[in-house]
């Protein structure tokens, strides 16, 4: 166990101190780093306890959305400020970075990342550019980055995120890495970090936010979309017993990775673990009985998932993907 207390008394550096109006749009004129987005964005309360989130918009990463399609957050402790997640371009980071300063002029201190993939992590580039956080990740974080996998992406999300993606974008690494659970004190704040995977991906952690009873769950819960499943390092059995760990949690207010917050967070529980279950169980039963896949396909019915955002994008790729899992199983493969 890994017991990692930050001191939250950091300070911005003197490039922030010069923009605290509006640090994104005085960067946008002077620096082709952090073009401007010109989406709805701003932070939303969770009406608990300083407690603030931004909902990114549903569907894929486009130009569209500008990247912004996952979520992230922050609390205000009155010690510092503590962000999870880092949305999905170094603009929206530094758009984040803007909107925190509108609520607070408390030093971002700690930014906790949920894993490692694009749209949750490209903005991190504002934060190490633009504040003194430190930048808290799973171990497995630094296996991805130093992987072709990161390359590729970045090279894919330059082609369908310009210009906010772009030749100056780069991955960075975190100052702190823990392996399976750590904790930071700030305020009366007391923030739990639990590495959650494998599951969505190897690194995935999430955030209890306590007095306050508020669990950032990154891509392990996925409320109202279909989630990804299409990976070679999904583990969808692992993601199913992560869920049970964060019922255990028993949070108030669940802010997931992608979709609504949910002041019910056992709905919001439950609609990802209903749907991982199904395919994991209509896809094993198609196996068990020697159907092939596309058939399986088509006998099944999505009905209850159809109409939801990146369906279209993700629910076939999904199956097949827990298709050949099974099969795999099946025939004791590892």
């Amino acid at each position: 166990m890994n017991h990692y207390r930050g001191n939250i008394n950091g300070f911005l550096g003197i490039l922030v101190v010069g923009l605290l109006i509006s640090p994104h749009a005085a960067l946008a004129e002077s620096d082709p780093t952090y073009p401007d987005i010109s989406i709805p964005f701003g932070a939303e309360s969770v009406d608990v306890d300083n407690v603030y989130y931004f909902s990114g918009q549903s569907g894929v990463p486009n130009a569209a959305n500008q990247g912004f399609t996952a979520n992230a957050g922050f609390v205000i402790t009155g010690d510092g400020v503590v962000v999870f997640d880092a949305l999905g371009t170094p603009s929206l980071g530094a758009a984040m970075i803007g909107e925190i300063r509108k609520l607070t002029d408390q030093p971002i201190t700690h930014v906790v990342v949920s894993h490692y993939h694009a749209d949750h992590i490209y903005g991190l580039q504002a934060f190490k550019d633009l504040t003194n956080a430190k930048i808290i990740a799973q171990d497995s974080f630094n296996l991805y980055t130093s992987s072709p996998d990161a390359k590729q992406r970045l090279q894919q999300r330059e082609i369908a995120l310009a210009p906010w993606v772009n030749d100056n974008t780069r991955v960075v690494l975190p100052d702190v890495t823990f392996s399976d659970e750590t904790f930071l004190e700030s305020g009366a704040y007391r923030f739990m970090i639990y590495h959650a995977g494998p599951a969505h991906a190897p690194d995935d952690s999430m955030m209890m936010v306590e007095p306050a009873g508020v669990l950032f769950s990154g891509d392990i819960i996925q409320n109202g979309r279909v989630p990804f499943l299409n990976s070679a390092e999904v583990d969808t059995e692992n993601w199913m017993q992560a869920i049970e760990k964060v019922r255990k949690l028993e949070p108030k207010v669940l802010i997931p990775g992608h979709g609504p917050a949910s002041w019910n967070a056992m709905v919001a529980l439950d609609f990802t673990y209903d749907y991982i279950s199904f395919v994991r169980s209509e896809m094993q039963r198609a196996v068990e009985n020697w159907v092939p896949f596309e058939d399986a396909y088509q006998q099944t019915d999505w009905s209850r998932y159809a109409s939801l955002p990146a369906f279209e994008a993700s629910n076939k790729a999904n199956a097949y993907r827990v298709y050949l899992d099974m099969e795999k199983s099946a025939l004791g493969s590892e």
